[in-house]
């Protein structure tokens, strides 16, 4: 059979590993700076843009959506050129492709700056980002599976599954999360609302680390690891196994973000369950990567490239080992709101994917252009000074958490609590400003690794276009020898993707459905009304300023919780939230009881200097929302969007909905004037006021009348009209 001549796309793959290399240092410094924020609260220099609710989002996008994205398109477009032996689909997909994530990833950056936020965790673009989103992901989509289809290789080698898997069940994920109804061009509101969105939300959240930031890099992993240690796999059995058992467990775990929260006991059990499954499917990956260099490891010593391989997998493990134990609800009760979380999310971000990113590239570069590394000693001390980066970063962040659980949950002999929440931030201030260290200490060394390629790539010339040959493929395809049943899938990309679709989409359904399906399932509570239309003003403002990333409003049923904030939160109390805030770390106190706990002149006093009111504090000031305005005008739409979403505005409600704005606007004011505080009633300040004063108040009558065992949950509609 004669061999087709065929030239491998290079140019793309350079386009895809300098973008990785550029956002991971803007990603990095952005979430270098907000660390410093928590130890130095005066480094956000009372910059709307830069205080810390802002930073974190634009941080998670640019590491997760950018750094880590543009590192899995690096990969793909690389490694799957060869493993089918042929050039990527269409070179014009790639370009679009290419293009249109950069763009997104910009546009994103610069809305988030300015305040423009969905306000749900890893998810915070806007509409039309999420459109573009999925529209840059079919194109994606279709340059790989075009690629596959004329492929000149008959088998498809797992980390191809991988990839498949990946595009599904991200496009799955996305959509679905991803249903709002627009207000304007940079504003919408989920279309879920309290638990359900809650539910959405970290079924979503969960798997975009699943998804994005494990299975495409397990992928990865099985290309550039062997192809480094120039070992076979240690057991491709294994990785079969580990396919499809990952896909399938992954997609149930989500719930157990949401552990003693007001969602039903069956979805955070389920969640639980399937978590501590995931444990099999992540070491046997593990271990197949770390095997696959037995034999190697005289060449690990010495070769920088394997040593961070090593060190990623290690991570993957270790972080795919401590994120079941911290579904086990006795864990659970200790990690969650605390710093525990953030170490174990570093722990993979940084170790995992940071590592195996760098790996890639070191090995890549260089045969991209066709010559050798510059430094193979710098490389190596980038790897020991990004494990002392990471060792300083976590470590910090656990020894945080374990003080943050410890100190609310301790009481005196008389029953009451020991410590004030501010004396447990301040306790801890030092321990972010060694978190801090690790992040420059990290950055530095991406730093080294920049100047490093920088010097290869001047030594070399790019191959924008490498020559290859193969066969074609054949008409048909024979099978030779003992087959198995994987054969029948495994080489037909069509029916893969069927089946990983029908695997990820059986656990989204049954654990979604029934939330959505069955009504007593999430209980309504009589007291509860809708929110004034100065209070969503409020709300959006709060959104903005990405007070959740901070605080949160979910009150767990702990002594020490209840004692803090009161009574714990109830399903019911959140089917008018679009979205929901139940927020997943507490920098500061949880929120949900605020309502009614100081009067307006505290919350007017804490928002312009929070140490005035708490000294000690972290959180910036708030100066901008004294002097902007609120926008009025756009108020009959947000009332009108929220009756299509269900929340119960009475028919006409829009023309009174100003009018109604102005009145409690005005007794905010009179209330700010009698404490000497002097406020026009068309502030954001006295908008977010409203929002404050409103939250966790409607069961407080019934809370300060009956024990607690007595607030009962209806599950009726709410009674009579919309009463502001």
């Amino acid at each position: 059979m004669s061999l087709e001549k065929f030239y491998y796309d290079n140019r793309t793959v350079k386009w895809f590993a300098y973008a990785a290399i550029f956002w991971g240092l803007i990603g990095m410094l952005a979430g270098l700076w907000a660390a410093l924020e928590l130890a130095f609260p005066g480094l956000n220099f009372g910059y709307a843009p830069i205080t810390f609710g802002r930073l974190r989002p634009v941080h998670t996008n640019a590491v997760i959506f950018a750094f880590v994205g543009n590192g899995i398109f690096m990969g793909v477009y690389y490694s799957l050129q060869r493993l089918c032996k042929t050039r990527m689909f269409s070179d014009l997909l790639s370009k679009i492709h290419f293009w249109g994530w950069q763009t997104i990833i910009a546009g994103g950056a610069l809305t988030l700056f300015l305040g423009y936020t969905t306000g749900k965790e890893y998810a915070e673009l806007e509409w039309p980002f999420d459109i573009a989103i999925t529209l840059i992901w079919v194109v994606f989509g279709a340059n790989m599976l075009g690629t596959i289809l004329r492929r000149r290789e008959v088998h498809l080698y797992v980390a191809i599954w991988f990839y498949i898997g990946t595009w599904v069940a991200i496009a799955m994920l996305h959509i679905i999360n991803s249903f709002e109804f627009p207000l304007s061009l940079f504003k919408s509101y989920s279309w879920y609302a309290g638990v359900q969105d809650a539910l959405v939300q970290w079924w979503y959240g969960h798997n975009a680390v699943a998804f994005f930031l494990t299975t495409p890099y397990l992928g990865l992993m099985y290309y550039f690891v062997p192809k480094a240690a120039n070992r076979p796999v240690y057991s491709y059995r294994w990785s079969i196994i580990h396919f499809w058992s990952l896909i399938f467990i992954y997609i149930w775990a989500g719930p157990h973000h949401l552990l003693y929260t007001a969602l039903p006991d069956w979805a955070q059990t389920l969640g639980t369950a399937f978590s501590i499954m995931l444990i099999a499917p992540s070491w046997g990956g593990m271990l197949n990567g770390l095997l696959t260099l037995r034999g190697a490891w005289d060449k690990v010593r010495e070769d920088a490239i394997l040593k961070f391989f090593v060190v990623a997998l290690t991570c993957y493990g270790m972080a795919t080992f401590e994120g079941p134990m911290l579904s086990l609800k006795n864990v659970n009760a200790i990690s969650h709101y605390t710093d525990w979380t953030i170490a174990h999310v570093h722990v993979g971000a940084l170790g995992w994917n940071g590592f195996l990113t760098f790996g890639i590239l070191y090995w890549l570069i260089p045969r991209l252009f066709g010559t050798q590394l510059y430094s193979k000693k710098w490389a190596n001390t980038h790897f020991w000074i990004g494990t002392l980066g990471i060792i300083f970063y976590v470590i910090p962040m656990y020894w945080a958490a374990f003080t943050q659980s410890m100190m609310w949950k301790q009481f005196t002999e008389e029953g009451q609590l020991k410590y004030q929440f501010m004396e447990t931030v301040t306790t801890i201030v030092p321990m972010y400003a060694l978190r801090g260290l690790g992040g420059l200490l990290y950055i530095s060394g991406l730093v080294l690794m920049v100047v490093n390629l920088r010097k290869t790539i001047r030594s070399g010339s790019f191959i924008a276009n490498e020559a290859a040959e193969a066969a074609p493929l054949p008409k048909v395809i024979e099978t030779h020898g003992k087959a198995h049943w994987h054969n029948w899938i495994e080489r037909r990309p069509i029916q893969l993707l069927v089946f990983s679709l029908i695997v990820v989409a059986i656990g989204g359904l049954l654990e979604l459905m029934p939330t959505f399906l069955v009504r007593s399932n999430i209980p309504t509570i009589s007291s509860v009304k809708p929110y004034t239309p100065l209070e969503l003003h409020g709300r959006d403002i709060y959104i903005r300023e990405g007070c959740y990333n901070c605080h949160s409003q979910m009150i767990r049923p702990f002594r020490d919780e209840v004692a803090r904030y009161g009574e714990y939160s109830k399903a019911g109390e959140f089917v008018y939230d679009h979205p929901f805030q139940w927020g997943s770390k507490r920098t500061g106190p949880d929120l949900a009881r605020i309502g009614g706990k100081y009067p307006d002149s505290w919350h007017y006093n804490h928002m312009l200097d929070p140490t005035s009111m708490s000294p000690g504090s972290i959180m910036p000031g708030y100066p901008w929302l004294f002097e902007e305005r609120v926008d009025r005008a756009k108020t009959p739409a947000m009332i009108n969007v929220m009756r299509k979403l269900g929340v119960p505005y009475p028919d006409g409600y829009e023309q009174q909905a100003i009018a109604d704005l102005d009145k409690q606007a005005l007794a905010i004011t009179a209330a700010l004037e009698k404490d000497k505080l002097p406020i026009k009633p068309d502030r954001e300040i006295v908008a977010l006021i409203a929002y404050l004063q409103r939250i966790g108040t409607d069961i407080k009558a019934e809370v300060k009348t009956q024990p607690a065992e007595a607030v009962q949950e209806s599950s009726t509609e709410p009674e009579g009209a919309f009463k502001p």
